[in-house]
């Protein structure tokens, strides 16, 4: 197990603090699941990518959706098919097993090598989601009744859950996970992580954008923060847009990209116009 440890250490587009990376090492070692929480935007998804690089490993990634249920991740029996084909088709519609399409998860099991799997915003599906996948999750297991058939992983996949905390796990799914909260980054590491997507960006423009956001951010008034993945679309549009730092230091160019709510952008223009504190940027408008 020891062997195990220390394999993931990011990887070229994806910067990782050391608390993360070790989580990422001890549930690939102990077998486990990995859940990972955080605000929207901080690199959740982006970090099974990141796993799958780094150790050379195939992406299989199951988005999870308010409709979704745990069976589809396992199998689905596609009997609409069956009996078209029964009345119209010319195919053998008694070899069931010609309509069963495996999921992701069954995938994940049959594929001949190790893959990383991504379930993707689990807290989306109902309460039940979770708990019905506790047994194939600890298994690695699951049986197909229509064709009596138990299908084993070849190979235990790196299971990477995502959640935005919408809505709260049940313990016993909790217990059976290693669990890793990715915290906002500070303007230090954020720069480390632009320098990764922007390695030629101007210096002082870069100083002025994360002053900027920073600012943004503490902003108690705001309904939804600029995320990580903003900051970027938005360093990209400047990019392209031709903005200089002097500018930047006049106005808020493409203020659309970083905030999504109309109350928001109101929010942040009334903050402009009643400043408090030191902390405010030197803008005069948008």
């Amino acid at each position: 197990m020891a062997a195990s440890f220390g394999r993931f250490r990011g990887s070229s587009t994806y910067i990782v603090s050391e608390e993360l990376s070790n989580s990422v090492n001890v549930a690939i070692a102990l077998k486990k699941p990995l859940l990972i929480k955080g605000e929207p935007g901080t690199g959740k998804t982006m970090l099974a990518r990141s796993i799958a690089e780094a150790l050379g490993m195939r992406l299989l990634v199951w988005n999870i959706k308010s409709t979704s249920k745990a069976q589809e991740g396992l199998y689905v029996y596609d009997t609409v098919q069956r009996l078209c084909d029964s009345q119209f088709g010319d195919n053998d519609v008694s070899d069931v097993s010609r309509y069963i399409k495996l999921g992701k998860l069954g995938e994940a099991f049959v594929s001949p090598e190790q893959v990383v799997l991504l379930i993707d915003e689990i807290d989306k599906a109902d309460l039940e989601f979770p708990n019905d996948l506790l047994w194939e999750l600890d298994q690695m297991s699951f049986y197909i009744p229509e064709t009596k058939q138990t299908i084993t992983a070849v190979h235990r996949p790196v299971v990477v859950i995502t959640s935005n905390a919408e809505k709260e796990l049940p313990d016993a799914f909790l217990r059976r996970c290693i669990f890793h909260y990715i915290e906002f980054p500070d303007a230090e590491r954020m720069k480390e992580i632009v320098r990764v997507h922007y390695p030629n960006l101007e210096k002082k423009l870069l100083e002025q954008c994360l002053e900027t956001f920073y600012w943004i951010r503490s902003l108690d008034s705001l309904q939804k923060k600029p995320s990580t993945s903003e900051l970027l679309d938005w360093l990209q549009a400047l990019v392209l847009g031709g903005i200089s730092p002097r500018r930047m230091g006049e106005e808020i160019p493409f203020l659309g990209v970083l905030l999504k709510k109309n109350q928001d952008v109101e929010a942040l223009l009334w903050s402009l116009q009643h400043p408090r504190g030191s902390r405010r940027p030197q803008f005069h408008g948008r």
